[in-house]
């Protein structure tokens, strides 16, 4: 999958380039705690390492009173994997009581494709920051996501390619009990994906997460089979937002959804780019926004989703 730009908001904040070390500080940077601080070098053959940059950005910020960081592109992402760049923001924990978002690897396409982005353990850091709220990942070459436990947790994305089943089931294992929203981009095998619907079974009991009111199980080729099991899973009835989106959903998960339990007290049902006949989904669309649920199942044919080549 291809990743246009880097984010724009972060954690409901616009968002703050940290300068480059070639580029000069300004005399007066905006309030600590009023942006989101994205701090990134060069992708290849950066003269800067990122820590580095990490350690420049804590002496010209008040770190005290910083709420969201986005760790933008650490060089050679295709080679090298963020260990050191965890290390700064562990080390610099403590020095941080207000950080409540973090997104790790905000690297878009020019950079490094998101199915080469290298990663590391990432629960290091949702340990050394206990109030954080808001935690995203890009990548899954080398990602691990043993079972942790987290109090504060609010929402938790994995954008990728291809997302190993090993870091399926660590996120489905943890305790993450004030978990509202769940975003996993599964991906294909072709990118490292072997995750199964057995192992997204512990979100479809929803046992876990008992706060859990937004579920995305999205960028799938096993889009039908995933939208069957939902069709019964018990975790729908107090969910808001179900997103079975950029994947190969087709007329078999489709019929499956329409036929199973009610989705009519969701507040947006969103399938977008999928393989449905118009007349699924002129079916999903009566259904559902009937009922008052916004829908999106548009068919965009856009390259950089999964891809269906079997049969209709």
């Amino acid at each position: 999958m291809t990743i246009g730009d880097n984010q724009r908001h972060w954690h409901g904040l616009p968002i703050r380039e940290f300068p480059r070390f070639d580029e000069e500080l300004p005399a007066e940077l905006p309030p600590a705690d009023s942006v989101a601080w994205r701090i990134a070098v060069d992708a290849y053959d950066s003269e800067e390492p990122w820590e580095a940059a990490c350690a420049r950005f804590t002496e010209a910020v008040d770190i005290a009173r910083v709420r969201a960081i986005i760790v933008g592109a650490w060089s050679d992402a295709d080679e090298h994997g963020p260990g050191e760049v965890i290390a700064a923001l562990v080390g610099a924990s403590e020095r941080m009581p207000a950080l409540r978002a973090l997104f790790l690897g905000d690297i878009d396409s020019d950079e490094c494709e998101i199915s080469y982005i290298k990663q590391s353990c990432v629960t290091p850091l949702l340990d050394a920051f206990p109030e954080l709220e808001e935690f995203a990942v890009r990548g899954s070459a080398g990602l691990a996501f043993p079972a942790v436990r987290h109090a504060r947790l609010r929402s938790l994305t994995c954008e990728t390619g291809g997302l190993p089943a090993k870091v399926v089931r660590g996120i489905a294992a943890s305790d993450l009990p004030a978990l509202e929203q769940l975003n996993l981009w599964l991906g294909t095998p072709e990118f490292g994906c072997d995750a199964t619907v057995s192992d997204l079974e512990p979100f479809f009991t929803g046992a876990r997460l008992p706060r859990l009111r937004q579920l995305a199980l999205s960028h799938s080729g096993i889009q039908d089979e995933i939208a069957a099991a939902m069709a019964s899973a018990p975790v729908v009835a107090r969910l808001e937002g179900l997103d079975l989106s950029m994947g190969t959903l087709r007329d078999t998960g489709a019929s499956a959804l329409l036929t199973g339990q009610p989705l009519t007290h969701l507040k947006k049902f969103d399938a977008h780019h999928n393989f449905l006949s118009e007349a699924l989904r002129t079916r999903l669309r009566e259904s559902l926004e009937a009922a008052g649920v916004e829908v999106d199942v548009s068919a965009d044919d856009v390259w950089e989703y999964v891809r269906d080549d079997g049969p209709a």
